[in-house]
């Protein structure tokens, strides 16, 4: 391979944000130049220039919905160069001048309905451009929220959600995971509402500023890849878990939040004890309104976590043990281009499972284990080719949460076939060589053949590397972890295929992990009788967790059980996260006839209540017009 390309010069220093004396930022990481490392997704041309500052003054305006303002970008070129090319979605842009507020030429290619259009700057000598813009009311990476959509129902809310192309719709910047930036900010918001972001919070209070709005500041002196800038604005609270650690929400479910993920600091101390430091400072967690469209988000300092994670037993926080440990393997070693996203989601999942055995103990993290291989034989039979089930492919074109699981179980296979000492002393010390840098599948199996291989052609050949991450599949020294407590689950299951009762179940102590076994290995047809037993014994449709209420969602949908439909009606326009709701809108699609015009009536009265990405994955999947 190629040694990679690292543009090395004097980054300019970017105004101080306060007036005070503050570190400077880090030193411009490494662009990889390698045929590998081009990121086909973003229009930048990082070899000839790019940004390593973003600094943001912008105005959150709940009327139109739109984020208004200024970014001032450093740019560090190659000698001669005349000109930057950034990543533009939908932005409104009125000027683009140097640093002295002297006009420069710009110009908006030909826009693509996702990727967006290319914004060409001509920089000349400027080393410093200032543009004057706002985003699109229907910016994409841009949740705007009426207060009906919060908990305390009296406050509107905003939250961004960069991963992975979205942030070039709110911040004009080169929008690629391989071209890592410092960034500041300044964030003026009404004044009866609070700002944060994933930095260091400068003025967690608030600077007053002309009536009726504030403003607050932000510093990320660490190079970041542009998709962890991210923002929320609302009616916040917040409550300390321990020195470096707490958790935000809306105040009516402030302590209910604090108390499931109290284990917060101890997940951030078993983290460092198996691959060094914490290098971000705080640890805080954001518990969103209900439409966030994931699981969680692992902006540095400042991790967005679903509602839906809060189910009084803890059993979900095991999203926050993955968010944490992006802290390390997505925020620390970047996945240069999505094509290897896999080195972001598999590495993580990993570790998130060694965090959960460090806290839980070993049959708690084989739970989860085992359930993620049901996901991985799941999204191998039911990728559409051969090619969506590869580690390293079309940027994001593996299927399903293969990067998760398929890069998960590549990882452990390693972990059970070197040791777990041996392969520990690796893992910690291949994010200390590449911390704050970008990474690529072959820059990885590079270095693990350089520093933990060593030659060794048995072992070569006994983890077939170049299969794991370059073929399709599932290599045949893929290590499955068993554990007993679905054991017993199974058990149940069998049980009940012979004829016992459901009422027999004693389901009351029962993990989210062991309803899913439950729910998803029952047979998917079953009579309306026994879909009528099994939720009057267990309280299905009126479930609270909402991991529960999906796949029992799914399963009635699929024997076309009418009882089942005010339960939909109920819980659609209640959850925003894809993981939930997508496979409730699939299996209505499914139904044709019967499932389509409820999918369809439902969908009209939730969509104003979703994240822009997940009305676009909807629209697809039913053909509504936006």
């Amino acid at each position: 391979m190629r040694r990679p390309f690292v543009i090395s010069a004097l980054l300019i220093a970017s105004a101080s944000i306060v007036p005070t004396a503050i570190a400077a930022p880090d030193a411009p990481s490494s662009i990889l130049t390698s045929p590998d490392a081009k990121d086909v997704l973003s229009y930048a041309r990082p070899e000839i220039a790019r940004v390593t500052h973003v600094d943001l003054d912008l105005t959150a305006d709940f009327k139109a919905h739109v984020m208004r303002g200024i970014a001032t970008l450093d740019i560090l070129a190659r000698p001669g160069a005349r000109e930057i090319v950034l990543d533009d979605k939908d932005l409104v842009i009125s000027r683009i001048t140097d640093a002295r507020g002297r006009p420069l030429k710009w110009s908006v290619g030909t826009s693509d309905d996702y990727k967006g259009a290319p914004l060409t700057v001509q920089i000349g000598a400027a080393r410093r451009i200032v543009i004057t813009y706002r985003s699109d009311p229907k910016a994409r990476a841009l949740g705007w929220l009426a207060p009906a959509l919060t908990a305390g129902k009296t406050k509107p809310y905003l939250y961004s959600q960069g991963e992975s192309i979205n942030n070039r719709s709110w911040i004009p910047t080169q929008d690629s995971p391989g071209i890592r930036q410092s960034w500041t900010a300044r964030i003026t918001v009404p004044s009866d509402l609070v700002a944060t972001m994933s930095a260091e919070r400068l003025t967690p209070r608030g600077i007053p500023g002309p009536r009726g709005w504030h403003s607050y500041r932000f510093r990320m002196d660490h190079n970041v890849p542009p998709y962890l800038i991210a923002l929320a604005v609302g009616d916040l609270r917040f409550k300390a878990i321990d020195a470096r650690s707490g958790i935000y929400s809306e105040p009516s479910v402030l302590a209910k939040d604090a108390a499931e993920l109290s284990d917060t600091g101890k997940m951030v101390t078993a983290a460092e004890s198996l691959y060094g430091k914490y290098r971000w400072g705080r640890y805080d967690v954001l518990v969103l309104p209900p439409s966030f469209p994931f699981g969680g988000m692992e902006n540095p300092t400042l991790t967005f976590a679903t509602p839906t994670i809060i189910t009084g037993d803890k059993s979900n926080v095991d999203v926050i043990a993955h968010e944490l440990a992006h802290s390390w393997s997505g925020n620390l070693v970047t996945n240069a281009t999505w094509s290897d996203s896999w080195l972001n989601e598999g590495f993580t999942t990993y570790f998130e499972n060694r965090i959960d055995e460090a806290l839980y103990g070993k049959e708690r993290a084989a739970t989860l284990a085992d359930l993620s291989w049901d996901d991985l034989q799941r999204d191998l039979k039911a990728a559409p080719d051969a090619k969506a089930t590869r580690l390293h492919g079309d940027p994001e074109g593996v299927y399903g949460e293969l990067d998760y699981t398929k890069g998960s179980t590549f990882l452990r296979t390693i972990e059970y076939t070197v040791g777990r000492a041996r392969w520990d002393a690796y893992l910690r010390s291949y994010f200390d060589r590449h911390a704050f840098q970008p990474q690529t599948t072959a820059g990885f199996l590079a270095d693990l053949r350089a520093n933990l291989i060593k030659g060794d052609q048995a072992l070569e050949a006994k983890l077939q590397l170049d299969q794991w991450a370059y073929g399709t599949g599932l290599p045949d020294n893929a290590v499955h972890v068993r554990s007993a407590t679905l054991a017993k689950i199974d058990q149940t299951l069998a049980s009940i295929a012979a004829g016992a009762p459901i009422g027999s179940i004693d389901a009351s102590h029962w993990s989210t992990q062991e309803w899913l076994r439950f729910l998803n290995g029952l047979p998917r047809k079953q009579s309306a009788q026994r879909l009528a037993e099994l939720d009057r014994s267990l309280g299905l449709s009126a479930s609270n967790n909402a991991y529960i209420r999906s796949a029992w969602l799914v399963l009635a949908i699929g024997n076309r059980y009418d009882p089942a439909i005010p339960s939909i009606a109920q819980f659609l326009p209640s959850v925003g996260r894809g993981l939930l709701i997508l496979p409730v809108y699939a299996a209505l699609k499914a139904q044709g006839d019967w499932g389509m015009p409820i999918a369809r009536k439902v969908y009209a009265t939730a969509r104003p209540g979703y994240h822009p990405t997940i009305d676009a994955a909807i629209d697809k999947m039913l053909g509504a017009k936006p």
